[in-house]
This record gives C-alpha cells, sequence and structure tokens, in this order.
C-alpha cells in the first residue's frame, strides 16, 4: 500500500515534564502513525500543550470548559487535508496510565483519531458512525503493531 505525502509540523509548548513527551513523538514515528491514517496527502501541524492551553482552546472552539485529550481543526479536506491536531500532554499521559499504555502507544492512537476527524470522520454523529471509526483506528493500530485500542 503506497502511503500518501505529509508535510507535518510537529511543536511543543512549554510546560514541566515537556521532555518525557518529545521522547514519546520522534518524528519519524509521528510521521507514520498519520501517514498510515490519511485517504489523501496532507498538510498538518501537530501541537502538544499543557492543560491551560488545551483547556482555553476547548472552551473557545468546542464550549467545554476542561482540557480534553485531542482537539482536531480541519480546515480543508480535498485535495489536501489542512488540519491542526492538538493534543494536551497531562490529559494524555494522565489516559495512558489509566488505560494501562504507554505515552507513545496513547499518542500513535489519538494522532490516527485526530487525522480521522480531520478527514470527516466523526464518530458523534450516530452508533454506526462511532462503530466505524473505532473498527478502522483499531486497524490502522494494529497496522501499525499496536493492540486494539478500545480493548478493554
Amino acid at each position: 500500500m503506497a502511503l500518501n505525502q505529509l508535510t507535518l509540523s510537529l511543536q511543543f509548548a512549554r510546560f514541566d515534564g515537556v521532555a518525557e513527551h518529545r521522547a514519546a513523538l520522534p518524528r519519524g514515528q509521528v510521521t507514520r502513525w498519520i501517514r498510515h491514517a490519511l485517504a489523501d496527502d496532507a498538510e498538518i501541524t501537530v501541537r502538544i500543550v499543557d492543560t491551560e492551553e488545551g483547556q482555553a482552546l476547548n472552551r473557545e472552539y468546542r464550549q467545554k470548559d476542561y482540557a480534553t485529550n485531542v482537539l482536531t481543526f480541519d480546515y480543508q479536506q480535498e485535495p489536501t487535508v489542512l488540519a491542526d491536531l492538538v493534543l494536551c500532554a497531562p490529559v494524555v499521559a494522565r489516559e495512558a496510565k489509566e488505560q494501562n499504555k504507554s505515552l507513545q502507544e496513547h499518542y500513535a492512537h489519538l494522532l490516527v483519531h485526530g487525522a480521522l476527524h480531520a478527514q470527516g470522520w466523526d464518530h458523534e454523529t450516530s452508533e454506526q458512525d462511532a462503530e466505524e471509526m473505532e473498527a478502522y483506528e483499531t486497524a490502522i493500530m494494529q497496522e501499525l503493531g499496536f493492540a486494539d485500542p478500545y480493548q478493554k
């Protein structure tokens, strides 16, 4: 399978513990994970933020006053996917621990999840859409050598 082209900007905000998150997100791996989720070429910015920035963005753009794991800002889907993926490092770390996953494995899943959102996939529209998106994420993650992210 030929993978699509990806122009990646990988950004890290300044926050306590950022080194651990940088170590879990080598540029080559991030590129690989996202490319496996792409149906078209893409230009994507991935920004790793602290709780304060994550909460402010979620409040401003989704009217939800808490920091969430990943926010997807999709600007264009064709002919090239243009999007920003914002991941909140403390939330990702907490969830990884709660789910008994490595930080890197959880980041891989959330980047795949965000990349699918950037292409129009949505799990909040219906139960069927949620099941289809989860199944596709699971297939991509297994293709990348990870376990089913939804396995309890």
